[in-house]
């Protein structure tokens, strides 16, 4: 799925978000991607109360931490920002860097390099299951996340597809990691595949054997198992810290933006 796709969606999402909430203003903006004026600095509007901005900059800067859902006050700034063009900016500056720099490396060619993509807002998008969940502010139901999951229609995140062809076109191959459970294989498979992520060399899901363990534990675990294996993380993109910190993260690390929800 490309650009057009994902903005047709991030219209509906709009739309729903508009019919489903009564919390917020939320002004047309013609011939835009979106339909909402992004607020509190996403632009330049004189917005008083500054506070989730800070919140959202804190968040991403992982000195807010174990945080289970979004001020109940942020809903509306949260939802201008996901469905807006500050979020695609941000996204497209995180790739834009991932490019400069893989680009910048002598590659041995022998296909043992290999770049790390997370999949939920990172390689897949899982906006139109948010925007009717007020963007973070209610407490993750599993049962409801797994059944717009197991739908296996999440678009992909275009500036990382972008991403990924760049780098396929380098040499470098691909290893998804993702929490998503065993039983998703299937349908992670087939989504990733529809909407343009079409070849990997390994798509890693969370095995029953993690049960209990942090996300740092496991994604660091299943990190030097590749390294073990004889292959070089050059590499390594993801949209929240979990991703990133622990062992064998890679030679450089990316992250993405998500103010919606955190993963410890």
């Amino acid at each position: 799925m490309g650009l057009e796709p994902f903005s047709f969606f991030l219209f509906l999402a709009t739309q729903a978000l508009v019919a489903a909430t009564s919390r917020g203003t939320y002004l047309e903006i013609p011939h835009q991607i979106h339909l909402l004026r992004p607020k509190s600095g996403a632009r330049t509007n004189d917005v008083p109360d500054l506070s989730c901005l800070s919140w959202r900059l804190a968040v991403e800067t992982n000195n807010i931490i174990g945080w289970k859902t979004i001020p109940e006050k942020c809903e509306g700034y949260l939802g201008h920002y996901m469905l807006g063009q500050q979020y695609r900016e941000d996204s497209e500056a995180v790739a834009y860097e991932a490019i400069v720099y893989a680009q910048s490396l002598e590659l041995a060619g022998d296909g043992r390099e290999i770049w790390i993509f997370d999949i939920d807002e990172t390689s897949l998008s899982n906006l139109p299951y948010y925007a009717k969940h007020g963007f973070g502010v209610e407490p993750f139901n599993s049962t409801l996340f797994n059944e717009w999951v197991n739908k296996g229609e999440a678009p992909s995140l275009p500036e990382s597809l972008n991403l990924y062809k760049k780098l396929l076109s380098l040499g470098i191959k691909i290893v998804f990691l993702t929490g998503r459970p065993e039983d998703q294989r299937s349908v992670t498979e087939n989504n990733l595949k529809n909407v343009g992520f079409y070849t990997w060399e390994n798509l890693i899901l969370k095995g029953s054997s993690y049960s209990g363990e942090t996300a740092v534990a496991y994604k660091s675990n299943e990190r030097k198992r590749l390294e073990k294996k004889g292959y070089r993380i050059i590499g390594n993109i993801g949209d929240q810290w979990s991703d990133l910190l622990g062992t064998n993260a890679g030679n450089r690390t990316f992250k993405l933006p998500d103010p919606m929800y955190y993963i410890s």
